[in-house]
């Protein structure tokens, strides 16, 4: 979240081409083949079931672009014009790593790991980040080490990809001076000059055996410079601190990483020689794993440097074992990679519960609750509210509430169901609906190139939070529309527009290729222009699983394979990273030795956080995690110690009290309880019959809480 306010089969492979004019084509199958880049493995589980190692298949063919039409829109812009910096033709990145360089009042420090990189007065600046622990937070903020005036005026972002974002930066009268090349996971930052010029750096630079370096905060930095390995100190000044650069030369800085060898850093050297040209992104998706890899593209194929997050640690490509830093997500090893590649477990999409484990008293209990909450969706009781983000929960609710009800076999209560959710997603998937009302419908904006609700929330209007959103939508639309064609057919020029506007594999209507996940990192960013000192958020990680996972549910009522296909690579590698960095994190790591708390419920790109956007309460710091408990949410089982102690941490009292669970997200945190074994599902069960009704939040209903606690409580023990 970006705003303070809020409550709570056959495998296929593909690439992901870049995204923007002018980047380099992919090569990605024949630098897997040469790489060796097979069957690639992984080790975290993400599912209650999952091995200990998974099988995905390696990434090869390229995925076409969705057919959509944002024309089927009116156009109107919800928000005001944002100030942009950005070249002509390129779709606005937002809800990316670094889109306050291009979008926003100011550009702000971004960080593609493990550096943080930031724009100054003439120039820009780079820095390793201090990590600093405290009770609350791991902080990685911006910290100038190294800087570089050129006489810069203005900047804008004149070509991006999956991975990587160049800055022109231009004189006074708009000419371009030099390009600034930064590439996520990557420990160098290159800077190539368009006219003969001077660089006047910040640090003093001196020529001693064989590299050009400077030593800032007790660490070596090393200049890479126009001669390459052969003549670090070409163009430098007697002082160390004016490179002269001629017209398309480039010079490139990296901090020498913590416990390097003399070896290491010549390795580091000549990797840093090698500009990257582009970095592009393909993936693969199985039975028991999905696979992701990130291509480097250099001059001449040889590999360059690259850091490893946790959630890579198992990787193949890659040639690491060059040091390490600490940063705010955990400790990264320096490697050298044409391809990074990795993998982690499949997470199988899922639309309802498994009732049929159920006996005669438990489903007599069920039905009853159904009927009373089918009762008050008739009767109005349970709102069905007009902006995007509420709306869309309260469709969900419906569709999970539809679910028990057919699965019960209570067909007089189903069919009224069923026809007031049909009925309420033809109205919302009207194509011209704001021609006609001001509420429950979509426009085009043609600025930010993004699909908005005419009834914005959380910010949606500048892209906040539209995989969110629209995961609500796509979840109810899969469920409502599984084995119905025509009413898929019906709502797909709508529903697909929203599919495309938060994952389109390819940019089309103008918009960017994956807009909001960012395949380094696993996961999603939240915030649409990231006009935040630390970088771009990402609070609800569970969010963006079951956005993914009504995203696949979608694919599958439309028939749509490759999309399908996309969809589970990426609930895959969400569901993996969201344990990794959010509710699961490694608290052994040295890098974060020192956080008080089980969970980091707001992740930065600078920092992570025990903290929300809207309550300073425990229960909110895990709830805002583990919601919306979809059928797909048991991803976060599979460590029943480590769930009870999450819990521990975010309960009132102990958790075999009942009044200990009357918090906010009560409900959310009872069916996150029961992933920990039928024992625990079928004490938390006990206190969910009674769990007071302002407990139960607004996208669930008391029903499809004792439906999951009932169906985890009759699972045979492991």
């Amino acid at each position: 979240m970006t705003t303070p306010v809020r409550r709570g089969a056959e495998a296929r492979t593909r690439s992901v081409p870049p995204p923007v004019a002018g980047a380099l084509a992919a090569v990605l199958a024949v630098v897997l083949a040469s790489s060796g880049c097979g069957v690639l493995r992984g080790t975290a589980p993400a599912e209650e079931d999952a091995p200990g190692a998974v099988d995905a298949p390696a990434p090869e063919e390229s995925l076409a672009a969705p057919d959509v039409d944002v024309s089927l829109l009116p156009r109107e812009q919800v928000a005001a014009t944002p100030t942009t910096r950005l070249a002509d033709g390129l779709a606005p990145p937002t809800n990316r790593w670094f889109s306050s360089l291009a979008l926003g009042d100011a550009p702000q420090p971004v960080f593609p790991v493990p550096l943080a990189v930031a724009l100054t007065g003439g120039g820009f600046a780079y820095g390793l980040p201090q990590v600093q622990v405290t009770e609350t937070s791991i902080l990685g903020p911006f910290d100038p080490q190294v800087g570089a005036d050129v006489g810069a005026a203005s900047a804008v972002v004149s070509e991006y990809d999956v991975a990587s974002v160049t800055v022109e930066l231009r004189d006074g009268a708009g000419a371009a001076l030099g390009h600034l090349r930064i590439v996520e996971g990557s420990p160098v930052l290159r800077y190539v000059a368009a006219t003969d010029q001077d660089v006047a750096m910040t640090s003093a630079f001196t020529v001693a055996g064989g590299r050009a370096s400077t030593e800032v905060l007790d660490r070596e930095h090393v200049l890479v410079g126009p001669g390459g390995i052969d003549g670090p100190g070409a163009g430098l000044s007697d002082d160390g601190r004016v490179l002269t650069l001629a017209a398309g030369e480039s010079v490139a800085w990296f901090p020498v990483p913590d416990g390097a060898s003399g070896a290491s850093v010549d390795t580091l050297v000549e990797a840093a020689s090698r500009p990257v040209a582009a970095v592009t992104a393909s993936y693969g998706a199985g039975d028991d794993g999905v696979s992701t890899a990130l291509t480097y593209a250099t001059a001449d194929g040889g590999p360059t440097a690259v850091v490893r997050m946790p959630h890579q640690a198992d990787s193949t490509g890659a040639t690491c074992g060059l040091g390490s830093y600490a940063t705010a997500h955990g400790t990264v090893d320096v490697c050298t990679a044409s391809t990074l590649g990795w993998s982690s477990p499949a997470v199988e999409p899922a639309g309802g519960l498994d009732l049929s484990g159920l006996d005669d008293d438990a489903r007599a209990e069920l039905a009853d609750q159904v009927r009373a909450d089918a009762a008050a969706v008739g009767t109005g009781a349970l709102e069905a509210p007009s902006d995007t983000y509420f709306g869309g929960k309260a469709l969900a609710r419906d569709a999970n509430l539809l679910g028990l009800a057919e699965g019960l076999g209570l067909d007089g209560v189903a069919e009224p169901l069923r026809s007031g959710l049909e009925e309420r997603l033809r109205e919302w998937a009207e194509p011209d609906g704001c021609e006609h009302r001001a509420e429950r419908c979509f426009v085009h904006d043609p600025v930010l190139a993004t699909v908005v609700g005419k009834v914005p929330g959380f910010g949606s209007e500048e892209a906040n939070d539209h995989h969110f959103h629209y995961g609500y939508f796509l979840y109810a639309a899969g469920v409502v529309a599984a084995d119905d064609p025509a009413l898929a057919a019906d709502l797909a020029p709508v529903l697909d527009l929203l599919a495309a506007d938060v994952a389109s594999g390819t940019g089309v209507g103008g918009m960017p290729a994956l807009r909001v996940f960012d395949v380094y990192a696993g996961h999603s960013w939240a915030s649409g222009y990231a006009p935040f000192a630390d970088g771009n958020n990402q609070e609800s990680a569970s969010e963006a699983v079951s956005a993914w996972n009504g995203l696949a549910l979608w694919a599958q009522a439309r028939g749509d394979a490759e999309l399908e296909e996309q969809a589970r690579w990426m609930l895959g590698a969400e569901a993996a990273s969201a344990r990794a960095y959010w509710t699961d994190a490694d608290r052994d790591d040295p890098a974060v030795e020192g956080f008080g708390h089980q969970v980091t419920s707001l992740v930065w790109g600078g920092k992570r956080d025990w903290a929300t956007w809207f309550s300073a309460e425990p229960s909110a710091m895990l709830g805002i995690l583990v919601l919306p408990a979809q059928p797909v949410a048991t991803y976060l089982g599979g460590d029943p110690d480590r769930i009870r102690a999450n819990l521990d941490e975010a309960l009132s009292g102990p958790r075999d009290e009942p009044a200990s669970w009357d918090v906010m997200f009560g409900d959310q945190l009872l069916m996150y309880a029961a992933l920990a074994g039928p024992e625990d599902a079928a004490a938390a069960l006990g206190v969910a019959r009674d769990l007071p009704e302002e407990r139960i939040d607004d996208g669930n209903t008391r029903a499809y809480l004792l439906a999951w606690l009932l169906e985890h409580a009759s699972r045979p023990p492991r």
